[in-house]
């Protein structure tokens, strides 16, 4: 199976560091978030992947022109203009990096690489999020509900800590540290897709989250598998520290391999 990867867009929310590259580039423990959603495909055997390129795609296409020279052992013989690449160690990863359109939406990058979507049930996610989703136990949730489309339903931590005041007001009586945002399900990506879906996009211009999953719902077309691990959006510069400080202390739930 593919898994598409949406990594068009412009992070204006994170412009600290996406003024020099991509948002899926901005790095995480040393790494590209990219490369961390990658991983997590990755460790359920999913190693074909559609990166769709947009804003500063050539960042993300170098990076992965030397992603072997820069992850393995070489020898350089200069004189006669040779690399030998000594021990390997990079990904079983193949990688299509097609240019979406800088201002396509992300509905719009979707149907820009339909071509290479024809064979089948596919993936897609964004350049920007991570979670210890069971990816076997998503497609077998698709698989049985015969839908178009299966979206991984998350509930989102809150940002603050959380408080019950006790009777007279002055006192608290419990506190809970990030607790669960206001209970809502929302939409955490990492779908599962028929090629058929693809149809509902009539446009460039068109984002997936807008009309086409609007008329899949209405078209009894659109399943939620609930995900109630853990999932975490790079929005900020806040939320980057926040994942960089998990894989720094070791912590990192995503890191399912």
């Amino acid at each position: 199976m593919k898994a598409v990867i949406l990594a068009g867009g412009l992070g204006t929310r994170l412009s600290e560091e996406t003024g020099l590259k991509p948002k899926p580039m901005v790095e995480v423990g040393g790494m590209p978030i990219l490369w961390h959603i990658m991983k997590i495909f990755s460790a359920y055997d999913i190693n074909d992947f559609v990166i769709c390129c947009g804003y500063k795609g050539y960042v993300i296409k170098e990076y992965f022109a030397n992603y072997l020279l820069h992850s393995s052992d070489v020898t350089i013989d200069i004189r006669n203009n040779k690399i030998e690449i000594m021990e390997n160690a990079a990904e079983p990863w193949r990688v299509q990096l097609i240019d979406t359109g800088a201002n396509s939406g992300t509905g719009g990058r979707l149907r820009r690489v339909a071509q290479h979507l024809q064979d089948g049930t596919f993936f897609m996610t964004y350049g920007d999020g991570v979670a210890d989703v069971n990816l076997h136990e998503l497609l077998q949730f698709h698989q049985r509900q015969k839908t178009l489309a299966t979206l991984t339903a998350v509930q989102p931590p809150g940002r603050y800590g959380a408080f019950k005041l006790s009777g007279d007001g002055d006192k608290i009586a419990h506190f809970r540290e990030k607790p669960r945002g206001d209970g809502a399900w929302v939409n955490g990506g990492f779908f599962v897709l028929e090629p058929e879906a693809i149809n509902y996009v009539t446009g460039d211009e068109v984002f997936w989250e807008a009309e086409p999953l609007s008329r899949l719902a209405e078209d009894n077309q659109l399943s939620a598998h609930r995900h109630e691990g853990y999932w975490q959006s790079m929005d900020t510069l806040r939320d980057r520290n926040v994942l960089d400080e998990l894989w720094t202390k070791g912590k990192a739930p995503w890191k399912i391999w």
